[in-house]
């Protein structure tokens, strides 16, 4: 039996047939025919006696790769975390990483944590905040009735406690208020317009007010303000027939003892004091109206108060709207004319209307304000530069002014557009007249502004327009409007603030007298007020009448300083004698104070504040726009 091949092919073997192995065999093992790699490797495993390194150190290249192969790569190591895998190189380089981040950030806050804390000193406050919080006291000094303890005036005490004591039917009486000025008197008039000047601006800027401590104070300045008005008519009635416009005062030529014929501390007066009755008076019963609306928003955190004094404005203001009592306050009355005199009262119609609205909502003080009558018969845009000029007298740039604030924040549209934008234009106007460019109005050499052509008392109407010009900034910025025309020309907002700050830091200081003409801030200011109380010595002593006069014309200092009062201030050119018999240059008012606190606020920028409350106002009016629809009667099946 023959073995299979398996793999094909023939079992042939060559040679002869007879199969000579020894042939084959050795013919096998001939040199020739032997593999000489194997040779090799078997004479270097069997001669042990030759050096290893030296016999594969006579290797070429090529045989050590036969021999050694590739080289073997270098296994990069790993740390097993748990959840993850990562080489070492990569865990050392994080780890670095971590050290120098919690040097460079962790270290300086440890440091800065663990360092005692040292509160940083708040920023001074500005030259204005000083002379507002200066201002703002010259209310207190001015308070009749019984003061507070903390009044802030030593040489200060209650005083017309039997005011309005002659009325039989006044309950009561007529105790409080402020007096007008370096007198004794109480006119309501000019009061009833500081007021409302004071709330106005506290309405404006109360986070400034905050910001810079006096918010409580002027808060309780305008209270004690309207607390009296309250008490000069019969608040609680829905209509009146009068008004107590006056608490004393004098006439010219007097010869009895009076406010003006005697030279005497409020708190010695002895003389009697006449009550001054008004059974007409819109111009008198619009201020107050104005006075108690714009106060009512002040105090909207008191809701039973400010719902008080909305009452009595609304009460006020049927009386000034009273179609048979439209005549002056002031008319034939001896005691008022020379003094506080008043021009009109559609100024008053459209003041007073205007804060009504703001206070109320209501819809129909709106339309008065913007009646076509209200401003012709104000002569609003006539354009005459007297009636561009605020006062207590003279409402009318307040009024359009502030019924341009409705333009600009709320745009109410149509019935109200076309006279608001009659108004808007002529305010722009009016900040156009202060500019010097303009040659509107004369300036003194030193740079101030000739408001009432050069007269009296200058500085109460130069407050008044610095206020003006710096609240309009402040609508303006609050819109994003960086100027205004006047005519063709461009006029930015920094040019119309200029214009504010200039004339405010001529009243406290930059001027050719180099002189402050408010008591009490900077180094020089007027040291002679002609003010009563100031003048005299505060010993106890009773001083009758008569005995005050020679402190009047004594040469020598008041001995108080009537702190913040703002005086009449220098002539048109920049003169000034400090003398107490003067008034027009040494006597202050409450009227002309409460512009200059109003500016003061406006510009300072003490705390950082700057810029106006744009909502507040306008708390008391409703969505405008049409109403929504009646909802839908319910569905029956």
């Amino acid at each position: 039996m023959y073995s299979g091949n398996h793999w094909g092919g023939s079992f042939e073997v060559t040679g002869n047939g007879n199969g000579d192995h020894d042939s084959d065999h050795r013919r096998s093992l001939s040199g020739s025919e032997w593999d000489k790699s194997a040779i090799y490797h078997q004479q270097f495993n069997e001669n042990t006696n030759v050096n290893n390194s030296s016999e594969f150190g006579r290797l070429d290249e090529t045989q050590k790769s036969w021999l050694l192969g590739p080289p073997e790569k270098k296994k990069k190591k790993y740390v097993d975390l748990g959840c993850v895998v990562c080489s070492r190189k990569a865990l050392k380089y994080s780890f670095w990483a971590f050290v120098v981040a919690l040097l460079v950030i962790a270290l300086p806050i440890i440091i800065v944590k663990t360092l005692p804390k040292h509160k940083s000193s708040p920023a001074l406050p500005d030259n204005y905040t000083l002379a507002l919080e200066k201002a703002l006291l010259f209310f207190n000094a001015q308070k009749s009735g019984r003061l507070p303890k903390n009044n802030g005036f030593s040489w200060r005490g209650n005083s017309g406690l039997s005011d309005g004591s002659d009325i039989m039917d006044l309950k009561g009486g007529l105790v409080g208020g402020y007096y007008d000025a370096g007198d004794n008197t109480k006119f309501h008039f000019p009061m009833a317009y500081a007021m409302t000047m004071l709330s106005w601006s506290v309405i404006e800027y109360s986070q400034k007010y905050e910001a810079i401590g006096e918010y409580k104070h002027v808060r309780e300045l305008i209270k004690w303000g309207t607390d009296y008005l309250l008490l000069t008519f019969n608040s609680s009635a829905t209509k009146i027939d009068k008004i107590y416009c006056q608490v004393g005062g004098s006439q010219n030529g007097s010869t009895v003892p009076d406010d003006h014929n005697c030279w005497q501390r409020p708190e010695d007066m002895n003389y009697k004091r006449i009550t001054q009755t008004c059974n007409s008076g819109p111009d008198l019963a619009g201020e107050m109206a104005a006075a108690l609306a714009a106060a009512s928003i002040v105090f909207r955190d008191n809701s039973a108060y400010s719902k008080k004094l909305v009452n009595g404005a609304e009460t006020l203001f049927k009386f000034a709207r009273d179609s048979g009592r439209r005549q002056s306050y002031s008319r034939g009355n001896l005691f008022i004319t020379p003094y506080y005199n008043s021009s009109g009262y559609f100024d008053e119609y459209m003041w007073g209307a205007a804060w009504l609205y703001y206070a109320t909502g209501n819809n129909t003080y709106a339309s008065l304000a913007t009646n076509p009558g209200m401003s012709k018969n104000s002569k609003a845009f006539y354009m005459i530069p007297d009636l561009s000029v605020l006062s207590w007298n003279n409402k009318l740039p307040a009024a359009m002014l502030l019924l341009t604030r409705l333009r600009i924040f709320l745009n109410p549209g149509y019935p109200y557009e076309d006279m608001l934008r009659m108004y808007h234009n002529t305010t722009t106007l009016t900040m156009c007249s202060y500019l010097q460019r303009f040659h509107v109005f004369n300036y003194s050499q030193g740079g101030l502004i000739m408001l009432n052509h050069g007269g009296a008392q200058n500085l109460q109407y130069v407050a008044n327009a610095a206020f003006l010009a710096s609240l309009y900034v402040d609508y303006l910025n609050e819109t994003g409007v960086p100027g205004i025309y006047c005519g063709p020309f461009y006029i930015s907002l920094n040019d119309i603030r200029g214009f504010a700050t200039s004339q405010m830091d001529y009243i406290l200081g930059k001027n050719p007298q180099k002189m402050s003409y408010v008591v009490g801030f900077g180094k020089k200011f007027p040291r002679s007020v002609h003010h009563r109380g100031a003048s005299m010595p505060n010993d106890k002593k009773f001083y009758s009448c008569k005995d005050g006069f020679k402190w009047l014309d004594s040469s020598k200092r008041n001995p108080n300083n009537i702190t913040g009062a703002m005086v009449g201030g220098p002539d048109r050119f920049d003169r000034f004698r400090d003398v107490r018999k003067n008034y027009s240059y040494t006597e202050p008012t409450i009227a002309g104070n409460a512009g200059l606190v109003a500016a003061l606020v406006s510009l300072t920028e003490t705390g950082g504040i700057v810029g106006v409350d744009r909502n507040t106002i306008f708390s008391a009016i409703p969505p405008l726009g049409p109403k929504s629809p009646p909802p839908p009667a319910p569905w029956k099946p």
